[in-house]
């Protein structure tokens, strides 16, 4: 564990704002999106203490028509709220054959050349690309729009059939649901597994569902009442630690492997042995932001089994390896807590 400084941390002469997240909204938008956009960036936490981000919608016009004339959208910013953000939402449009305001575009690129941070929901990747800040990136979409994507768009590295697709500085969400995904993966990637997970719960929604899982899941009629894998799935999780294997839990839902794969892959769209996996990793994840140092007993109590497993899944799944996932994520003094939160600022 990297030793601290034995000289005070002084504060900053003045403090720093927030992380400044900011969704564009033009004609004929879709509020779904646009509501994952604030119910996972703009509301406040007061289960956790603090605001996570600072949110704000913004239109190129003072009054906006969403989808099918639901509703009109007034009294949000201009496009130059976009210019300060740090992270900048470009959310869904069911017309993705119609050119996009050349002032919209404008704002992407403006953002993108600054280094903010650009997301896109469903179809928001067209917007993304017809602005240029996609070519030679890898993006997603909704699988329904994946071809005249790629004829519009050929130097986009358009990736199917998966959720989400992180490329660092460009992320895309496929369908609509997805947003939520993505929105959680960034407040993951922000804010550390245990307050992603604490956002997931009060959505009362799946904590973490990799990227690259299947967009269309399957959900058939089950023919008997015990075929859902939800008491599967919460048996296992109390189990982690323990050596599972696929085996085991195709066992216990009393069924072969192989019909316990095909159901994995109709209801979560990933295999049982990806989805152990995931769920180790993130328990490590949660177990290094309360305070565990030693990797071996993080490997042990995660059920990933050695120190050098673990490193090797948490650089795969976050990025970091545990020593930088705990510098970034891991217990602070009271002190230090109190600057980092007026002076954080996320890639």
């Amino acid at each position: 564990m990297p030793q601290r400084s034995s000289q005070p941390r002084r504060a900053p002469s003045r403090p720093s704002r927030p992380h400044r997240v900011v969704a564009l909204v033009d004609e004929n938008t879709n509020p779904f999106e646009v509501g994952c956009a604030i119910e996972v960036f703009g509301l406040p936490r007061p289960e956790i203490g603090h605001r996570l981000y600072d949110f704000a919608l913004c239109a190129p016009s003072p009054r906006t028509v969403m989808r099918d004339g639901v509703f009109t959208l007034a009294g949000v910013a201009g496009l130059d709220a976009a210019d300060d953000a740090d992270t900048v939402i470009v959310p869904q449009r069911p017309d993705v054959e119609v050119p996009r305001r050349p002032a919209l575009l404008d704002a992407v690129r403006r953002a993108h050349a600054r280094g903010a941070r650009l997301l896109s929901f469903c179809t928001g990747a067209f917007t993304l690309a017809e602005a240029g800040v996609l070519d030679g990136r890898r993006a997603a979409t909704h699988w329904q729009w994946a071809d005249a994507f790629r004829a519009r768009f050929p130097a986009v590295r358009l990736e199917t059939d998966v959720l989400f697709v992180d490329d660092g500085d460009i992320l895309t969400a496929a369908g609509s649901a997805a947003a939520l995904d993505l929105g959680l993966h960034v407040v993951r990637r922000d804010h550390g597994a245990e307050i992603a997970n604490t956002v997931s719960r009060r959505l009362v929604f799946a904590a973490h569902r990799d990227g690259g899982q299947r967009q269309f899941v399957e959900r058939p009629v089950p023919r008997v009442p015990d075929a859902s894998l939800a008491p599967l799935l919460a048996w296992a999780q109390q189990r982690l630690d323990a050596p599972l294997s696929v085996a085991d839990l195709a066992a216990r839902a009393a069924v072969s492997p192989a019909t316990l794969h095909r159901r994995f892959r109709a209801q979560l769209g990933t295999t049982p042995l990806a989805w152990l996996t995931a769920e180790r990793t993130a328990l490590a994840c949660r177990l290094i932001e309360r305070g565990e140092t030693r990797l071996d007993v993080v490997a042990h109590r995660s059920g990933l089994g050695t120190a050098a497993h673990l490193r090797a899944l948490m650089r795969r799944e976050t990025g970091l390896t545990p020593s930088a996932y705990r510098r970034r994520f891991g217990p602070e003094s009271a002190e230090d807590r109190t600057v980092s939160r007026e002076t954080r600022r996320f890639p």
